[in-house]
């Protein structure tokens, strides 16, 4: 099993990789296009924290949006966004202003709590993240359990692409999947037991 986690110079990257090595012999921090596209990998994560906006702009510069969407649109590789990675997944973004998404899944990127003033943000800490959808076999065995969250935006995206919610202020959309395309705006690398299943379950079945 050959994993490139996708590193463009902001987030977590190594707490993923040490994650993923734990389970599996061959996972490679990927920097550009050209060798994302060399390594051939049979999974991607790409992590990520800190301003979307950046992010994105990071994966033009450095070609990772061409070869991703090769990669993953055009060969079928499974996919698994973590917390911003799976933000930049979206159509586009409202934070610090707007910015375009890869647009692999319809939808907007929007702040937590939207007209309740009252609601503290960032949400930080664990919480329960709930499968949508029972025979889902990443997200239906993991229903109930708990993982770690640390972001102020959340995906807004049709029902048909949900694939788990948890409630901070009313519901929002945790984890999304179209396909073998994966996000969920959790830290699985920073959820102990629960984050470990999840991803030996995505290197696993993808």
């Amino acid at each position: 099993m050959r994993v490139a986690v996708i590193d463009y110079g902001i987030g977590n990257v190594q707490s993923v990789l040490n994650a993923c090595r734990r389970l599996t012999a061959t996972a490679e921090r990927v920097t550009d296009g050209v060798a994302l596209m060399a390594f051939a990998p049979d999974r991607i994560i790409l992590p990520g924290v800190g301003a979307i906006g950046t992010a994105l702009q990071r994966l033009r510069e450095t070609g990772l949006d061409t070869a991703l969407a090769d990669r993953v649109l055009g060969g079928g590789t499974p996919f698994l966004g973590i917390c911003v990675g799976m933000q930049m997944l979206a159509d586009a973004c409202e934070e610090f202003g707007s910015h375009q998404g890869l647009g692999w899944i319809p939808g907007r990127v929007v702040r937590l709590g939207a007209g309740n003033p009252t609601l503290r943000v960032p949400h930080v800490g664990w919480n329960t993240v709930r499968a949508c959808h029972p025979d889902d076999p990443l997200f239906g065995p993991l229903d109930g359990r708990d993982f770690y969250f640390v972001h102020s935006y959340a995906m807004d995206c049709p029902a048909d692409f949900v694939a788990a919610t948890t409630k901070y202020g009313g519901p929002f959309v945790s984890a999304v999947r179209r396909g073998a395309i994966l996000g969920v705006q959790f830290h699985p690398e920073k959820s102990t037991a629960a984050g470990a299943d999840l991803l030996a379950r995505f290197l696993e079945d993808g």
